[in-house]
């Protein structure tokens, strides 16, 4: 049994035994406070900046209160509790891990707050107390209990509880998104509420600190996800599902996932984190953070890591870190925010493989495990193109990108307020990977019958060892894809608030780019096995197959330039009628311009490069015709929305919301001719429950989209499908606390998607009741924790079972991925008061669960061996984080 196996089962052991271990609860790691003597209002601010914490607080009953002050290494929870000492307040759990500040009641002191005891507050108490503020969040910002939509937070803690791989991973927490990064730690598939898409992640907005980083939703091979890395200098992240995304920063209606930063506090500290992998990768974190001066505070941290990847090609196939640096200063009546970012990271494109299907059952393929097989290894890392272009399947996927932001908040008094955030970017994001053919394994003498005769001679290339006719064939490509984007973003908003009303008015301006350079196809002939070999083949009638192993070459090629601008004017207003009504609407309208240059492609004809038309191994390759084609493109759109929070009782509220949104074509798109810019009217609502055992909340929406576009490639060359879809569902989320120590956090998805005079096959096929693919009906994860200690030092434990229903690969229907479940554990241990150690184990039994097919091939591929793309194989992370 391999170390690494070995190592995985002993760890899973090690979680689930010590879920017998009686104990108590975790409380958070003490922090550096020194909170001068002064007013409880000055006072909370401070504690707000220096323990991160949201605190919610009516000015007016804080300010004739005063505060002991603070000072030394404590925990927060405590020094919140020494704050408050005497002032008559308490503090209490609100709904989203903030906290509320309220009168303490006179027969009992003031409330120590302790995750221990979590001590929850229906939203309505939050809702009743007068002008809310909400210390620690950025300006601009609203509670979740006022937000008329859907909205999710996800804290620190939740973050490193998931430890995710990948950016995308942290949007499995997420109700109503489909998360796919069975691809790698870059290039994942994220899908929305229904919105038909082919991959990447099409309706997606990624954000820092509130600005758009690169405004295209996808291109494609470029989902934004893969330009951010998740690492311990993100304080949390939000994601907001339809509602007003219709209206503000890109207006895209789909979903906008805000990345925070952490921030500098009044006392020097850090954080620095070492883990390692049982496929061998060892990544390093850190953090320094603290004061320069009064008003100025700074941050900087960022992360380095380096292995093979649990698809081991036997070579450093992830590799890259990042660094992150933020500068805040507050002067007067406002701040500034200035943050820098440079990524330099690459993994692993991982695609689809050889596995076994039959009806709903899928195992792994004979000799190649379907958790860690990969088709790449050292003898197809390095080649020459046809056209006399090397690649190295080292270099992967990712990003080499620059990114410098700010955020300029000030108050011009009264009631306005100015907000300008600023963002650019520049960079390279490219993708080098093996991309499986259409055609299952096959024997070698199969697939020289296929081309009309017997083999002559069949060799590896490495070094022309003979291969038997029998051996297990595929054909595999070699898709080099070059970018260079740029991207610069300015979003100012005006803001008046006069008693209970709030107008706010901005101005959206963004210029971007993209220079592309494709080289798809390039097929090479290999053997149907992990790490495979090149294989040379020659046929009994005098036809040449292979060159190197190469049987093509290119199959479409791109070099093109394009550059976009969009320009948005929009207005909403905010108006609370009483203490339980707020109502919201909005109006955008965008205009949206594109231009580009696009090299024209033309074919060698049968006697490829060599004029040879028995070298079958270059014939009818695709070439630069030395022709250009011109892109031009002007569109605009309106995008409205209204909406109604409303607080029935103390412990449930509701909301119900109408929102017309507007996406346009972007480059790819109107490359391939496409110019339609999809619509989508959504209704939707939800409601919010707060009692002390259960928080939850549900929402219910309906979409209806027109002029929406899916692209895969096929036959190395972009096919579409054109029309409409409707979407129903609902959205579960919440945490359930039967006893004090333990709780359970829930969500999940029922969605019913279908297409609807929706046209593929240029036109011929009409796909309506179809499902939409890649999209389950079902989806939903639970995750119980116990918060408990060993030998008087704090750990917790928690484990995830999450379900994946039936989906559709393909837009025809006819590719089944079928249902499948998943187990994940995690355990952490508190050494010291600074060091903590942290175990999580994913994918523990090792499931094989199908997130693509074959988008290669058109129809059903049959029963036995198939091609698609599990998720990975079982895999154990361990950690030390010391915090100073």
């Amino acid at each position: 049994m391999p170390w690494q196996t070995r190592f995985a089962h002993a760890s899973a052991a090690i979680l689930l035994a010590t879920a017998l271990w009686p104990g108590r609860s975790i409380a958070a790691p003490p922090l550096n406070f020194d909170i001068p003597r002064g007013t409880l209002s000055d006072a909370l601010a401070i504690y707000a900046r220096q323990s991160g914490r949201q605190l919610l607080f009516a000015p007016t009953d804080v300010a004739s209160k005063h505060a002991a002050p603070v000072h030394g290494r404590l925990d927060p929870d405590r020094a919140l509790a020494r704050l408050l000492a005497g002032t008559g307040f308490r503090a209490r759990a609100a709904p989203g891990g903030a906290i509320l500040l309220e009168p303490a009641p006179v027969a009992r002191p003031a409330l120590r707050l302790d995750p221990a005891e979590p001590d929850a507050i229906a939203p309505a108490d939050v809702a009743k107390a007068p002008d809310i503020v909400v210390v620690g969040t950025p300006g601009g910002g609203s509670r979740r209990q006022e937000a008329a939509f859907a909205v999710t937070s996800i804290d620190r803690a939740a973050i490193d509880r998931l430890a995710p791989a990948s950016t995308a991973d942290v949007l499995r927490l997420v109700p109503g998104l489909t998360i796919e990064s069975s691809g790698g730690k870059n290039g994942a598939n994220i899908f929305v509420r229904g919105y038909p898409s082919g991959g990447d992640a099409e309706y997606v907005t990624f954000q820092t600190e509130g600005v758009p980083f690169f405004p295209p939703a996808t291109l494609s091979f470029l989902e934004n996800s893969q330009l951010y890395r998740i690492d311990e200098t993100v304080q949390r992240v939000e994601a907001v599902r339809g509602g007003t995304s219709a209206l503000f920063a890109s207006g895209q209606p789909g979903v906008t996932v805000n990345l925070v930063l952490r921030e500098g506090g009044d006392h020097l500290e850090g954080v620095a984190k070492l883990g390692v992998i049982t496929d061998g990768e060892v990544r390093g974190d850190a953090l320094l953070s603290g004061p320069l001066g009064a008003d100025t505070r700074f941050m900087i941290g960022g992360y380095y890591s380096r292995g093979d990847g649990i698809r081991s090609p036997d070579f450093d196939a992830d590799r890259g870190g990042q660094i992150t640096a933020n500068l805040r200063h507050d002067f007067g009546k406002g701040s500034v925010l200035v943050f820098t970012r440079y990524l330099n990271d690459r993994s692993q494109w991982l695609l689809p493989i050889p596995v076994e299907q039959n009806g709903r059952r899928i195992s792994a393929y004979p000799g190649f495990d379907a958790g860690s097989g990969t088709l790449a290894g050292p003898d197809t890392r390095i080649g020459t193109l046809n056209d006399g272009r090397r690649y190295d399947l080292e270099d992967g996927r990712g990003a080499r990108i620059v990114n410098l932001g700010a955020n300029l908040e000030g108050d011009l008094g009264g009631g306005f307020t100015v907000r300008d955030k600023f963002s650019w970017l520049a960079g390279h994001a490219d993708t080098t990977g093996l991309v499986s053919g259409d055609v299952a394994p096959e024997s070698a003498a199969a697939y020289a019958a296929k081309l009309g005769s017997t083999i002559a001679s069949l060799t590896t290339v490495s070094d022309g060892r003979a291969v038997s006719p029998d051996q297990a064939i595929v054909e595999a490509g070699v898709w080099s894809i070059r970018k260079r984007v740029f991207a610069l973003v300015n979003d100012a908003t005006l803001e008046w608030k006069a008693g209970p009303s709030k107008a706010t008015v901005g101005i959206y301006a963004t210029r971007y780019g993209s220079r592309d350079y494709w080289n798809t196809g390039n097929d090479l002939l290999l053997t149907a096995t992990p790490n495979a070999e090149r294989l040379n083949m020659t046929l009994a009638n005098g036809d040449v197959v292979t060159r190197d192993g190469f049987t093509s070459g290119a199959s479409f090629l791109v070099n093109a330039h394009y550059t976009g601008t969009d320009l948005a004017f929009y207005g909403v207003e905010e108006l609370k009628l009483n203490d339980r009504v707020r109502i919201d609407a909005g109006i955008r309208h965008q205009h949206h311009s594109v231009d580009g240059t696009i090299a024209d492609n033309d074919s060698t004809g049968p006697g490829g490069l060599d004029g040879n038309p028995l070298t079958l191994y270059d014939n009818d390759d695709v070439v630069l015709s030395g022709t250009n084609s011109r892109l031009r493109y002007r569109g605009g759109a309106w995008s409205w929305t209204i909406g109604a929070n409303v607080d029935i009782t103390r412990a449930l509220g509701a909301f119900a919301r109408f929102s017309h949104g507007n996406s346009f074509p972007f480059f790819d798109n109107l490359r391939d001719g496409i110019d339609v810019a999809p619509q989508v009217d959504t209704v939707e609502g939800g409601i919010k429950l707060s009692t002390r055992p259960l928080s939850l909340y549900a929402t219910l929406f309906h979409n209806n989209f027109r002029g929406l576009a899916t692209t895969v490639i096929t036959d190395g060359a972009p096919l579409a499908s054109i029309g409409g879809a409707r979407a129903t569902g609902v959205e579960l989320e919440g945490v359930w606390r039967p006893k004090k120590p333990i709780s359970v956090t829930f969500s999940g998805t029922w969605l019913d998607a279908h297409y609807r005079h929706f046209y593929t096959d240029d036109g011929l096929t009409d796909l309506t009741g179809n499902r939409v693919q890649r999209q389950p009906e079902w989806q939903w994860r639970v995750t119980p924790a116990w918060d408990f200690t060993i030998g008087g030092r704090k750990a917790s434990l928690s484990t995830t079972i999450s379900y994946m229903g039936d989906r559709w690969s393909d837009v025809q229907n006819a590719q089944l991925l079928p249902r499948f479940w998943k187990w994940d554990a995690g355990l952490s241990l508190d050494m010291t008061p600074r060091l903590r150690l942290q175990a999580t184990a994913d994918n523990i039994t090792n499931a094989i669960g199908l997130t693509e097919g074959n988008p290669r091939m058109l129809g059903a591929q049959g029963t036995g061996a198939i091609f698609a793309r599990p998720i990975l194989g079982r895999s154990v992370e361990l950690s030390a984080r010391y915090g100073f």
